[in-house]
Parts: structure tokens; sequence; C-alpha cells
């Protein structure tokens, strides 16, 4: 997983020290995959060339800031952004019951692997008529595999400060579209939601 991370625009923002940079992946991807065998399914090849973790979305999930204490004690300094990445993807979770693709990864010309994993859970998926969501850093995403695998693009997020555009990705169920999930265009979320404080005033009461 960190590997597969370590060229992309995602990791300079993560860990913008390079030399420190795989170090920190490889613990932050320690406990991802912790966390998934724990609460979720991780799914990989036999010869480890490719990884995947799922969760199932009955209902929306805790916050991730009840792990946030993990992320300071093996990343140190390097935790801060890393709070804000999970901060920023729990402000635009969807909410219909749905399988949540949190991570994918796969060695360098292995993307066979990646794909076979994925097409594995979706029999799942189909057989629960349930439909699947992930986030995936490409500025391309109707080009993506994912796009290939009936994925649809829906409204970006964008990492501040000055990091790279995540897509949201959402695979409805086969042969038929649930009312809800994630709207086609949102203008006014185009960026993740603020982490400041916001004063939100209350209506005048109506008369009966």
């Amino acid at each position: 997983m960190a590997d597969a991370l370590m060229p992309r625009p995602l990791s300079t923002w993560l860990v913008p020290d390079a030399a420190e940079r795989h170090d920190v992946l490889r613990h932050w991807a320690h406990m991802v995959l912790t966390q998934g065998l724990a609460h979720g399914q991780v799914d990989t090849t036999d010869d480890h060339t490719a990884v995947t973790v799922w969760y199932l979305r009955r209902e929306p999930p805790p916050l991730a800031a009840v792990w946030m204490y993990d992320l300071h004690r093996l990343l140190g300094p390097h935790a801060p952004r890393f709070a804000l990445l999970h901060a920023y993807l729990d402000a635009v979770l969807p909410h219909p019951p749905h399988h949540y693709l949190a991570h994918v990864a796969a060695r360098p010309e292995h993307g066979a692997a990646e794909r076979a994993l994925l097409v594995n859970h979706h029999r799942r998926l189909e057989a629960e008529g349930l439909p699947a969501y992930t986030e995936i850093s490409s500025c391309r995403p109707r080009g993506s595999v994912f796009a290939d695998l009936g994925y649809e693009p829906r409204s970006p997020i964008r990492l501040q400060p000055g990091g790279p555009v995540l897509w949201r990705m959402w695979r409805p169920p086969l042969g038929r579209r649930p009312p809800g999930g994630l709207p086609r265009r949102v203008r006014l979320h185009r960026t993740a939601t603020s982490l400041r404080p916001q004063i939100i005033r209350a209506a005048p009461p109506r008369s009966p």
C-alpha cells in the first residue's frame, strides 16, 4: 500500500518531507490494514500483489476521531495532515447503505490483480443488491478502472491547503438506481466542510 501511494500527489500532500515519506506511509498502511482486519474486510491475492479494504456501511460509521490517538501515536508530527484527510472524507460520506472501498493498492504491473479483486467483491454486492462507494486520486475519473467497472464520478473533494483532488465514485446496484445516493453535481460542496466551528442561527418561530 505504501509503495502504491508513493508516486501519487496525495502522498506529497500527506508527507511533504520526501526523506520521511515512505516510512510514514508504511506506518499508516499498517494501521489501515489493522483497522480493516478488525472492523471490515481485507482481500488480497495469494502473492500479495494487490489488496483492497472494504467496509459494510448499513448506517453512518463513527467519525475517524475515535482513532485519532492511534494516528498521533504512530505518525507523530505527521499525524495532523492524515487526520485532516480523514476529516475531509468523513464530511462527505454517503448515507444510503453501501459497501465502502476505503483502500485499494497494487504493485506496479499488477493492475489486473487489482481489477480481479474488485470484480470478485462486486459479485457479493450484486447478490446483496447494494451500491459501492470510494474516492480516487485521478485527473480522469471517467477513464479509470473504476469507471470501467460501473462507478460514476460525483462532485470532487479538493484537499486544502494546496492538495490534490479526490473524486467520489458511486457504483449503483446492478440493473437499478435507488433513490438518494450521491448527487451528480453539488456546486456548494466542491471542497469539504471547513473544520472551523460555525455558528448556526436558529430560525424565528412560526405562528401556529
